[in-house]
């Protein structure tokens, strides 16, 4: 996709670090010269897998988007400093850090850069720090959403939140297993997200090809997510989009077997008063 757009007012010359920002020069040359550029979190880095899987895959997912055309630009906060693109030795710097670096949501942005600390970006962070320099897409494992039982506990990601008023599509294999889908997919709709999904008809549920759910959108080509992409942008709305990308056949595991894991995992996180961001990295398996 050719972004097309201006440099962010955050930056002014090539690779130089502007207040809290830091924009990687082959991230900063792509932006100027209109390349594809896909944003990755880093909170999968330092909570999602020890060290050294964890920065085993963090390359791995790196060279993949490299291989088809585009410029990986990893987000995470290194010093009070907000990076958009992290280099080998950065990458291996947060991988290293593990659970020492603040899982970082958008409201611990402020907190994390005025005490210079560090921190790994979930997707409400990621997705915050892509729009500030102008890169629309934004790819993930599986976005938050509403827990179980939040129509109590009122425990909902902010990364709803986020797709609903930051203008970059989000591309991920669903909703994580250990939430409450249906509810997810109602909320993203009050904020008035669009939600489409690729080459199926049903919301895909991260582990699992389908949750039972149907969305409103479905994709069969990339061109056709790009269009979506691209109305989305020029029409101003000024939300994001969701598009839910199965997991293959040959990985999904059996979906009786998940949620019986899932349901054992969140009756434990109940008897040890795991909560709020605790719930996700307690309840994944590593």
């Amino acid at each position: 996709m050719n972004q097309g757009r201006p440099p962010s007012p955050f930056f002014s010359k090539l690779g130089e670090k502007a207040g809290n920002l830091k924009i990687a020069q082959d991230v900063e040359e792509g932006l100027l010269h209109g390349k594809a550029i896909v944003a990755l979190e880093s909170t999968i880095i330092s909570h999602g897998m020890p060290f050294p899987q964890n920065l085993r895959t963090a390359k791995e997912v790196e060279a993949i988007v490299r291989e088809n055309g585009a410029i990986p630009a990893t987000i995470a906060i290194l010093d009070g400093v907000a990076c958009v693109g992290l280099s080998d030795t950065q990458l291996e710097r947060l991988a290293k850090l593990g659970s020492k670096a603040q899982k970082t949501a958008r409201r611990d942005i402020p907190h994390v850069v005025a005490t210079g600390g560090n921190g790994a970006t979930t997707v409400s962070a990621s997705m915050f720090f892509a729009s500030k320099v102008g890169i629309p897409v934004f790819v993930t494992g599986g976005i938050g959403g509403v827990h179980r039982h939040g129509e109590q506990t009122m425990d909902i990601s902010s990364d709803l939140t986020e797709l609903g008023r930051t203008p970059v599509a989000v591309i991920s294999a669903g909703v994580k297993s250990i939430l409450d889908i249906p509810r997810t997919l109602e909320f993203l709709e009050t904020q008035g997200v669009t939600v489409a999904a690729y080459k199926t008809s049903e919301f895909p549920a991260f582990f699992t090809e389908s949750s039972g759910c149907k969305v409103p959108c479905r994709l069969d080509t990339p061109e056709e997510c790009a269009r979506l992409m691209h109305a989305n942008l020029t029409l101003n709305l000024g939300s994001g989009m969701l598009i839910a990308v199965p997991i293959p056949k040959e990985y999904a595991a059996s979906g009786n077997l998940i949620e019986s894991a899932i349901q054992r995992a969140l009756e434990e996180a109940k008897k040890k008063h795991v909560t709020g961001n605790a719930a996700t990295p307690f309840c994944l398996p590593e």
